[in-house]
């Protein structure tokens, strides 16, 4: 079993957008049904309409979607009234240090996502906010000319009443920020983040995250933190220059009740780790969002939605990426501590087990919290949405999209190098995968033909529920092969199917 925490971001949000983090942009949806402005409207929305919003922790991130109602010619218009912002949705302000050459803001939907806007359409959907108790004014052109006014002079360009409905209506509304202009709701998509975590069962609500983290948050003040560091770098050198670690192997795996122990503590670490996630936004001055479990991959995981964390600067998204780590090394401490106290071989090789959960989440090749070390570092959220647009610059020689346009200089190098290593990195451990498959088919079958035997000879529960488990850690990676074989395949004729049509027709609105 894994932790995550999740952000999410619905072009993480855009590219509108996570441990927490779970988990971020793409382009907007263009509603067939939605009016045409006349050409300066178009004008004057065509930098918002080049950067869609962005915004996926678990523990550990998509596009918030919605599509207008298709018109009908043979329907009657519906009434003209004034966009407002769709119930729960909160402005949030500026995405702090971010890799963008233009700062987004950002929005929060009611699920929890994050929405990244550029700079025009935050001012839209600002404006309407602040001026919605217009909404039930008779004369709504007049509340739609008072809200572009109010726009205008904050984005230094001139905006009309046509242009706010045009950019409700294309813009905001399909993201689910705002109602369109005949009155219908958004339709809220949950953000699909590729590799993202499945199938997630809160266990926990805020409330008792909240309060959990607040038991926890003390461990980052600076007299705890520093000393809890230097205790953990002398736990990790003892247990590696200790000479008991084999011994301790050898006699947990022949021990049923040991394995079971080790396992045990192993799912408390990956409990502790989230609660490290929770802890670090509490201390930060956000709020953690629930608690639960679900499928990465199709491996068993924590998560904790620390998606509020995109409200905090670089310094605390990195301090939230790592809580969950420096939580695994205080684990250590407590089970390095008991070990020299009693001596009981398990809990040292349960210190093994937690160490290598540690090195797991450190991996960038996966949504696990060295991705979003990454991620954060360099102010971008969704990295691997740029896969493909600098695969195609550096291997068909394509010049580079608006989506890599809009990052600042360093940041685009740095998602280039990361991208350009992870790529082959990614293909390597899936084909050092794959060679192991026989291998692996054969262990499977070895340990069930050994678990049937031990039953027809009257094993005990304990160890056949330790083989039991085993068998199943056995079999999880054959089925994570197949899942992920299976979507970089189905992804793979998605791009050649695209590349072989060519771009999709621009849809041309409704008179």
């Amino acid at each position: 079993m894994s932790g995550a925490h999740r952000k999410s971001t619905s072009q993480r949000g855009t590219d509108a957008g996570a441990p927490a983090r779970p988990a971020r942009p793409a382009a907007v949806p263009q509603p067939a049904g939605a009016a045409q402005p006349p050409a300066a409207a178009q004008q004057a929305a065509g930098s918002a309409a080049a950067q869609p919003a962005a915004a996926g922790q678990a523990a550990g991130a998509g596009q918030a979607a919605g599509t207008a109602p298709p018109a009908d010619a043979g329907r009657p218009v519906a009434p003209l009234t004034l966009p407002v912002l769709a119930d729960g949705v909160e402005l949030v302000g500026e995405f702090k240090n971010s890799g963008y050459r233009e700062p987004p803001q950002l929005v929060c939907l009611p699920n929890r996502q994050l929405v990244r806007l550029p700079p025009l359409l935050f001012l839209v959907a600002k404006a309407l906010h602040e001026h919605r108790g217009l909404a039930r004014t008779a004369d709504i052109e007049t509340a739609l000319d008072r809200v572009a006014e109010a726009v205008s002079r904050e984005a230094g360009a001139r905006l009309t009443g046509e242009q706010v409905v045009y950019l409700a209506d294309r813009k905001l509304a399909p993201l689910g920020v705002t109602t369109y202009s005949d009155g219908t709701a958004p339709r809220v998509v949950k953000a699909d983040p590729f590799l993202g975590l499945r199938f997630r069962i809160a266990v926990f609500p805020e409330s008792v995250t909240w309060f959990v983290a607040g038991l926890f948050a003390w461990l980052f003040r600076p007299f705890v933190l520093v000393p809890a560091l230097i205790g953990v770098v002398s736990a990790e050198a003892w247990v590696v220059s200790t000479r008991s670690m084999s011994v301790a192997l050898q006699h947990a795996i022949l021990a049923p009740v040991s394995i079971l122990l080790i396992m045990g503590l192993g799912v408390a670490s990956c409990a502790f780790h989230e609660i490290g996630h929770a802890a670090a936004c509490r201390y930060g001055g956000v709020r953690p969002g629930v608690m639960g479990c679900g499928i990465y991959l199709v491996w068993p995981a924590f998560y904790t939605d620390i998606t509020e964390s995109y409200r905090l600067g670089r310094a605390g998204r990195l301090r939230a990426d790592l809580a969950g780590v420096y939580f695994n090394g205080i684990f250590v401490i407590a089970l390095t501590l008991a070990y020299l106290q009693t001596g009981f071989e398990p809990l040292l090789v349960a210190v093994l087990y937690v160490n290598l959960e540690i090195l797991q989440q450190l991996l960038p090749t996966l949504r696990f919290d060295g991705y979003y070390i990454m991620s954060d570092l360099v102010g971008v959220p969704d990295l691997f949405k740029y896969i493909g647009p600098i695969l195609r610059r550096a291997l068909l020689r394509r010049r580079a999209d608006d989506r890599l346009n809009d990052l600042k200089r360093w940041p685009q190098v740095f998602v280039t190098m990361w991208v350009l290593i992870i790529v082959p990195v990614m293909l390597f451990q899936l084909a050092l995968i794959s060679t192991q498959v026989p291998a692996l088919v054969r262990m499977d079958w070895r340990k069930i033909q050994g678990l049937a035997a031990d039953a027809a000879h009257g094993a005990g529960a304990l160890q056949l529920i330790a083989s039991g488990l085993q068998i199943l850690l056995l079999v999880l990676p054959l089925l994570g092969l197949a899942l992920i074989l299976f979507r970089t395949l189905r992804g793979a004729v998605r791009m050649a199917v695209r590349y072989v049509n060519g771009p999709a027709a621009e849809p041309v609105p409704n008179a």
